[in-house]
């Protein structure tokens, strides 16, 4: 169990930092990142989400009592 809280550890950093990078520094990470801003767009959408679906996996480790 202690695996599967790590990893949401993890992907709750990293949604929270897609999010603030979407919705704060769309234009900071296009001029700076051109190469992977093609690839993978700030998009707010997508990022908010992501950080839904992550937050959904930490309540469902919840109810199974990971935490």
């Amino acid at each position: 169990m202690k695996g599967l809280i790590i990893i949401f550890i993890i992907l709750l950093v990293d949604s929270i930092g897609a999010n603030l990078t979407s919705w704060l520094g769309a234009k900071w990470y296009t001029k700076h990142f051109r190469i992977m801003s093609r690839y993978f767009p700030a998009s707010k959408g997508w990022s908010a989400w992501y950080l839904f679906l992550v937050l959904l996996i930490g309540w469902i480790l919840m109810q199974v009592g990971a935490f």
